[in-house]
């Protein structure tokens, strides 16, 4: 006779644990019924809730005297003066692009735009970190679903990195940042504050793609039924993610909403506790929402993490000057709750309450777990022959130059695109450990620098940094080491340089059968460049060539005084090349590649941690003092 084992119970099927259903009980004072379960699967899941990541997560310096807005919200926003400000983040779409590599990379770029544009900033660049096992099919579809998203609306991609290893042979790595910018006196929050305001959803119809994403997906081991979860990624419109974005910017502009957050991960359930946390409730009507498939129940809509969807707060009064506005875009926009004064978020459906949930359990009282840490030995690792290989193929396929802002394009260390009108700049770079480091101390200090050098070298002074921690599940206790350890690694280097970082994302459980990933915590940077006239850029025929190095064996303050060092002397510069972890001659080789112009260079014996190429006119190598410069070549 065949034995069937017996259904899992719904909680376990959703990702809870039998503690956290007790929990549950404990806070309604009652067992919740299958629509609340779903919900509490959501925003407890690692994905929505850092539930393991949370308590290490308080290490990271976040403030800042040009901090306007640190973790918390969609993104960190810096002011750079003159009225003007940055929003920027790094998320990850690590499974999803696992599973379905066009759209999970595309839908990873889709909601890294809205986050931004859910502060009330317009994007203006998009960042990329991609680590494959090697440059397969596979990636090539996920660098095409970057390209098809990132062109389609109109948002250059100028930066990021490409590393191949083995490692990620079954978890691949989709990391996407993006940067906007708005006034410093425009920063709009995802919070609820007026009470008989009204909830509206504008954006796509909702559908079943995504569904439990972010907890059946996000926030659990890849195996052999991997097909099984393609229902739950996302599918992406980046032509009505436009129309989204400017119907969004000139809702803010316009002072037409009181809150704004993006429905991405979650979907409605997230969007919706997160502006009701803070003594505010809501009251939804999830018949109410616009739908492109017939019967679906209230769960799922309620849960949907369908695209291109935004939720308002809007006040009475504003609300036919809001449909107006989606309305020209050619945007569904419905009413489908209020805000009220009791903290719950109630959930209607067909005229009856399906969900009765404080919102503060859904968030502030989501576990929070000190996971248990037992340190690894490291391990010597070999890295890929794939990643000596020019790129340029993959940059290649994305709009640099949309928007008439980019000064300095992908190719060479960071990006840097102008501050209209002014002559001033912004240059980002995002960068994660070299493909062999296995120590995570070590990765998330490297990944810090390797970022702020990159953003140096393009003559932009480091303000502010956001990360993206990729790690396997923590709760294996080597696993939790490796994060514990890596976080301390980017706090120490961020404490040295004198930045904070302000927002960031942790993608953890990225495991396949049992086997994790290399500790990868993914580091970008932001920084202000003076004047982009003077934006190093090539290296030319008679030029000095010089060596800028850190001396000591990974001296955080010696490597904080290179950056500083490279950025103010940049106006000087004709070339600034970070060295990467190829060496001295790699970098020597992409400088001239880029330059298009070869030089005659004396490699020195002795190697260092952080090292910087130079170039420079012959007039201007006094200006560049002598210490820990060295010259070693002159450019034919």
């Amino acid at each position: 006779m065949t034995q069937v084992a017996p259904e899992p119970p719904l909680h376990r099927a959703l990702g809870l644990t039998d503690g956290e259903l007790d929990r549950i009980r404990d806070l309604l004072g009652r067992d919740p019924n299958g629509f609340e379960l779903a919900v509490f699967s959501l925003l407890w899941s690692e994905h929505c809730g850092y539930k393991h990541s949370a308590l290490l997560l308080k290490r990271l310096p976040s403030e800042g005297e040009r901090v306007l807005q640190g973790p918390g919200e969609n993104a960190g926003v810096i002011d750079l003066g003159e009225g003007e400000a940055v929003a920027f983040k790094v998320e990850s779409h690590n499974h999803p692009s696992a599973v379905e590599p066009f759209q999970g990379a595309a839908t990873g770029v889709g909601g890294i735009l809205r986050d931004i544009v859910a502060m009330g900033a317009r994007p203006i660049a998009i960042l990329d970190g991609l680590r494959f096992a090697e440059p397969d099919h596979h990636f090539r579809r996920a660098v095409a679903g970057i390209g098809h998203y990132g062109n389609s609306v109109g948002v250059a991609t100028v930066g990021g990195e490409a590393v191949f290893d083995e490692a990620y042979r079954d978890n691949c790595l989709v990391n996407a940042m993006c940067v906007g910018l708005l006034p410093t006196g425009r920063v709009t929050h995802a919070r609820a504050s007026v009470t008989g305001a009204h909830v509206v959803l504008y954006g796509a119809t909702t559908g079943r793609d995504g569904i439990g994403g972010a907890s059946v997906l996000a926030s659990q081991e890849l195996g052999e039924d991997d097909p099984d979860k393609r229902p739950s990624v996302q599918i992406g419109d980046p032509f009505t993610g436009k129309k989204l974005i400017e119907a969004s910017l000139e809702l803010v502009e316009g002072g037409l909403v009181e809150s704004l957050q993006d429905c991405g991960a979650a979907g409605l359930a997230s969007a919706l506790a997160e502006m009701a946390r803070d003594g505010a409730g809501i009251e939804v009507h999830l018949d109410r929402v616009p739908l492109r498939e017939a019967a679906m129940e209230a769960w799922e809509i309620m849960i949907s993490e369908s695209q291109e969807r935004m939720v308002a707060v809007v006040r009475p009064q504003m609300l036919a000057a809001v449909e107006r506005v989606c309305t020209k875009c050619e945007l569904p926009c419905t009413v489908i709750g209020d805000v009220t004064d009791d903290g719950a978020l109630r959930a209607w459906h067909d005229g009856e309450v399906v969900g009765d949930i404080p919102a503060t359990f859904l968030t502030d009282e989501c576990p929070r777990y000190d996971v248990v840490r037992e340190p690894r030995p490291v391990r010597k690792r070999r890295a890929s022959r794939h990643n000596r290989a020019p790129k340029a193929w993959i940059y290649e396929q994305y709009d640099h130059l949309v928007g008439s802002r980019t000064i300095r394009r992908p190719g060479l260390d960071a990006a840097v695109l102008r501050l209209r009108p002014s002559l001033r700049g912004l240059a980002f770079a995002l960068q994660g450990p070299p493909a062999a480091e296995d120590d995570p101390f070590t990765a998330g200090v490297l990944a810090v620098l390797g970022s702020a050098r990159n953003v140096a070298c393009a003559g932009g002074r480091p303000l502010a940094l956001t990360d993206c921690l990729n790690f396997g599940s923590p709760e294996k206790p080597e696993i939790a080491w490796e994060l514990e350890q890596a976080i301390e690694g980017i706090a120490q280097a961020a404490e040295a340089l004198g930045v904070p970082v302000v927002s960031g994302n942790v993608s953890l459980y990225n495991d396949t059968d049992g086997r994790s990933i290399p500790p990868t915590p993914v580091v970008g940077c932001v920084g202000l460049v003076q004047d982009v006239r003077f934006v190093p850029g090539a290296w030319r025929s008679g030029d000095v060539v010089l060596l800028a190095t850190a001396p000591g064996d990974l001296d955080l303050a010696a490597e904080a005084a290179l950056v500083r060092y490279v950025w103010k002397v940049a106006p000087f510069l004709s070339l600034a090349h970070d060295v990467p972890d190829g060496g001295l001659e790699v970098a020597l080789q992409e400088a001239a590649g880029h330059s298009r112009i070869g030089a005659d260079v004396h490699l020195p014996a002795e190697t260092r941690s952080g090292q910087v190429v130079l170039a420079c006119a012959p007039e201007n190598v006094e200006r560049l003092g002598k210490k820990n410069v060295v010259q070693i070549g002159t450019v034919l």
